[in-house]
């Protein structure tokens, strides 16, 4: 080789064969099945599945969608609604209320002969006979009283202090809750040290001065005079929502704007303690029933010639192993109604929690399974 000559370049390496990148997995139809075949099994231990199938089961839907399709899945609330709407619906119309007539044709307040022996009651139930409602279905106590226009009025009394009671207390805890908790310093001080020294008083012993101090009085003096014992719970809790919530970005942002405490409270904090508020104002109202009926029970509520159904279950105590149906149908009533209410709480509550989700049953996981392997 001549000093002239350059030498050829060695030939450039060849470079190594990028592998082919691996095939896509191919979609798996069937929601619940599609998630959780992609979704790395470590992540599906750690919770990251089940946000993926709650995110993808709201996916597109407002808040108050996700809160009504959820409160819809609660079988036991949507009973519990259904027979809750019936008693109303029941002793709304049966005997009138107000300015709504009745189609029943017997009073409370009136007294008829004795139908059956011991005034037992009418209604028969029978797979020969049917339904037969008779003259007093209820029965009837020992001077002819019906007991079905007694028990229709009580359920009446008892449930106008029910969501007197409910709806009053939840006012007054709202409203020293959200000024304790947003504006903190001495106003919290202040309230919640009154607040603890009215939690340390029993709620009976109160609920019994004020029964005393309105005795004899109409359901609506009652349910508004215990409304002041019933407070204090609900207080708490909105305080410690909003203690909460004061700290959030946009609370920050509406300061940054202009917007007065009035406003951030009403617009921006509330709506977001909505959840939490309702849900205790629904318990409150089963607790408040309860109340009612021992304080009536104990001759301190309402008393003859109004009735409540604690009143008719005192009244009537001594006769319960004699005619034992003017004990029963009062306390049925009392059972269904705080039973009633406290399954509507608990839906609520499932319902507004952004924690509680929905596990599929096996059935509904293998029935997936099978749509995605039909596909």
């Amino acid at each position: 080789m001549s000093q002239n000559q350059v030498p050829a370049p060695d030939a450039a390496p060849a470079p190594d064969a990028v592998p082919a990148p691996d095939a896509a997995p191919e979609p798996v139809a069937g929601g619940l099945a599609n998630l959780t075949g992609l979704l790395p099994q470590g992540d599906l231990a750690a919770g990251a599945g089940e946000n993926a199938i709650e995110l993808k089961a709201t996916e597109g839907l407002s808040q108050g969608q996700i809160v009504r399709r959820r409160f819809w899945r609660h079988r036991g609330a949507i009973v519990a609604m259904v027979f809750l709407a019936g008693i109303i619906v029941l002793v709304t119309t049966s005997i009138g209320w107000g300015p709504i007539p009745g189609w029943w044709k017997h009073n409370y307040s009136s007294t008829y002969p004795i139908v059956n022996p011991g005034g037992a009651p009418t209604l028969v139930v029978s797979l020969t006979e049917g339904v037969h409602i008779g003259e007093h279905p209820f029965g009837q106590d020992t001077v002819g009283h019906d007991m079905f226009a007694m028990t229709m009025r009580g359920a009446q009394q008892s449930l106008t202090v029910m969501v007197l009671i409910g709806l009053l207390a939840t006012v007054i805890g709202v409203l020293v809750g959200a000024t304790a908790g947003f504006f903190r310093g001495k106003a919290d001080t202040l309230l919640m040290r009154f607040t603890d020294m009215m939690i340390a008083i029993p709620v009976m012993v109160i609920g019994l001065v004020l029964g005393h101090w309105v005795n004899g009085a109409s359901a609506l003096t009652l349910g508004l005079a215990l409304a002041f014992v019933q407070w204090m719970a609900m207080s708490r809790l909105v305080r410690a929502e909003f203690l909460s919530l004061r700290e959030r970005e946009f609370v920050d942002a509406a300061r940054v704007a202009g917007a007065s405490s009035t406003r951030i409270i009403v617009k921006h904090i509330l709506p977001n303690a909505v959840g939490v508020i309702i849900v205790n104002a629904t318990l409150l109202m089963s607790v408040a029933i309860l109340l009612e009926t021992a304080l009536s029970y104990l001759g301190f509520g309402i008393h003859f010639p109004d009735i409540s159904l604690g009143n008719l279950i005192s009244e009537y105590q001594s006769a319960f192993a004699q005619r034992p149906w003017l004990f029963w149908w009062p306390g049925f009533f009392i059972i269904t109604i705080a039973l009633s209410v406290n399954f509507i709480g608990d839906g609520l509550r499932d319902a507004f929690d952004p924690r509680q989700r929905r596990i599929p049953s096996k059935r509904k996981m293998a029935r997936a399974a099978r749509k995605a392997a039909a596909r």
